[in-house]
């Protein structure tokens, strides 16, 4: 059973994992590869009046806290899982995609956010990679945690 450190040091990784997602996120869109990310569409449809009078550069930095919120989230949720399955090297870029997944599937539809069949196969591949490069972060293959050492 995971400890309390562990679930806290997972969310920690999921929070810089979404943040450097966001960095991702801004090159690929600035090369012509990304359209608007679900973070924004769902901001755009579901934040209160107030949030969208906003000037664009604070409508964009609630969007980052939105995102590196559900980041550190999904980190968290990720700490919960049993040390033999976080040991496992492909777990990670796996539960990234099962977290892109879940969003594509279930919460996006759920929010009005059905516009997945207009997407453009690259904008697809780009958001599979920068989810398979969450969960690589989150599982902390870089610098695994010493529990979950193989």
């Amino acid at each position: 059973m995971p400890d309390a450190a562990s679930t806290v040091r997972a969310g920690v990784r999921g929070l810089i994992a979404a943040m450097a997602m966001s960095g991702l996120r801004d090159f690929t869109a600035n090369i012509g590869l990304l359209e608007k990310s679900p973070p924004e569409v769902i901001i755009e449809r579901h934040a209160p009046k107030k949030v969208k009078r906003l000037a664009t550069e604070h409508r964009s930095a609630i969007i980052e806290l939105a995102h590196w919120a559900y980041g550190a989230a999904g980190g968290a949720a990720f700490g919960l899982l049993p040390c033999r399955l976080r040991a496992n090297p492909y777990v990670g870029p796996v539960y990234g995609l099962v977290v892109w997944l879940g969003f594509e599937l279930g919460i996006g539809p759920l929010l009005g956010v059905q516009y997945r069949e207009q997407r453009r196969p690259a904008h697809r591949a780009m958001l599979a990679i920068d989810h398979m490069m969450y969960g690589t972060v989150v599982a902390g293959r870089l610098a695994p945690a010493p529990e979950v050492r193989p």
